[in-house]
């Protein structure tokens, strides 16, 4: 994907969640990530401490990575949060880069869920 095409599919993305949540802001990665990690692992609360509210980005992230083999799921604990194993570390290209390769993720991640973000697939 171009640089072009991720800012354009992440924009998509981002007014999405803006009206789909009807909030008058663009939610930013981490916000996304968040709402990701809710989804992932199915633990819906009315309020979340600020640690699961990490835990819940790092769910996000580590699901969306494990698609490319950066990280392999290895199940839920009692509580039935899910849980990951780190298979092979990220680029040292810089954090630029991995938050490239996350928005892309991302979009994808809409993509494949019918999210109708876009009519096509990428």
């Amino acid at each position: 994907m171009e640089d072009w095409e991720i800012d354009f599919y992440w924009l998509k993305v981002q007014h999405f969640v803006k009206d789909a949540l009807n909030k008058t802001e663009l939610p930013d990665l981490q916000a996304v990530l968040f709402l990701i990690g809710i989804q992932e692992s199915g633990v819906i609360k009315e309020t979340y401490t600020k640690e699961e509210k990490e835990d819940l980005m790092h769910i996000a992230v580590c699901s969306l990575l494990s698609q490319e083999g950066y990280f392999e799921f290895t199940g839920n604990d009692q509580d039935g949060w899910p849980h990951f194993r780190q298979i092979r570390g990220i680029s040292e290209e810089g954090v630029e880069h991995q938050e490239v390769l996350i928005k892309q993720k991302v979009i994808h991640y809409f993509q494949e869920n019918h999210f109708k973000i876009d009519n096509e697939k990428n």
